[in-house]
């Protein structure tokens, strides 16, 4: 039987790998068939093909009939779909589970403390990257916003403006005791924005031409091209994390600053 790679591909979402997908739409073809039958028709080695029927039994895609030849009966799609629903929902409330029994176990606490440690180890070059495409940059940037501890200095355009004020609005009081300060074009549409960032943080109009973003005055994120000219998947940033640089970057960030 030959089913098309596309359609074998996507039936990985349902938790199947290569020789189960093949086995399972080949018995979906019959109705019924026996072990050595699927294996012609899928194309699947006569020795794997017991082992795979049987976990495509433990999954509920398929029913096993006691007879003589042992015989294979597909399980409606229909109902395999809510199998794979409930399977996947209980699997995410037990990864749930874990995750907080893990967020509230000294094991964290260990986990933080080599981590601690190992960045002391490492060289400033270690520690950095490239960030491609404006979604993953945004993602970046909202968590560094949150790591603040301190400052928060970002300089960007029109544009940028109205993703970043998204970010820290959602942080909201998370970014309670942090200087926040943001230099940007306000032209129309932004203007009534800024004045909303203003319970977050210190607004001024930008005459500086940059994007780039300031963290504790320790890490920056420097956008390298004109959002306004690229298109969002093309954009292209690089995170540094050495106080050197950073601190040169606030300074010229504090020069603008001050004559704005």
């Amino acid at each position: 039987m030959i089913v098309e790679k596309n359609f074998l591909n996507k039936l990985k979402e349902f938790g199947l790998n290569s020789y189960e997908s093949k086995l399972w739409t080949a018995l979906l073809s019959r109705g019924s068939s026996t072990a050595g039958e699927l294996s012609d028709i899928a194309t699947v080695p006569r020795s794997r093909t017991y082992d795979v029927l049987e976990s495509l039994e433990k999954k509920g895609f398929i029913v096993v009939k006691q007879e003589k030849p042992i015989r294979y009966v597909a399980v409606p799609p229909e109902k395999v779909i809510d199998r794979v629903k409930v399977r996947i929902e209980k699997e995410s409330l037990e990864r749930m589970s874990l995750i907080s029994q893990l967020m509230q176990s000294p094991m964290l606490e260990t986990l933080n403390e080599l981590h601690d440690k190992g960045l002391k180890l490492l060289n400033p070059t270690d520690i950095s990257g490239i960030l491609k495409e404006q979604g993953a940059i945004q993602h970046h940037l909202a968590s560094r916003f949150k790591a603040a501890k301190k400052s928060i200095s970002i300089m960007t355009s029109d544009e940028g403006l109205v993703r970043k004020a998204k970010a820290l609005h959602a942080l909201g009081n998370a970014l309670k005791g942090v200087s926040v300060r943001v230099a940007a074009p306000l032209g129309k549409g932004v203007g009534k924005l800024a004045s909303e960032l203003s319970s977050i943080a210190a607004v001024k109009e930008a005459r500086l031409s940059a994007r780039f973003c300031v963290i504790d005055g320790r890490e920056a994120t420097i956008m390298l091209l004109d959002d306004s000219a690229v298109h969002p998947s093309y954009d292209t940033a690089v995170w540094v994390n050495s106080p050197y640089f950073a601190q040169s970057l606030e300074r010229l960030f504090d020069s603008e600053w001050k004559r704005l």
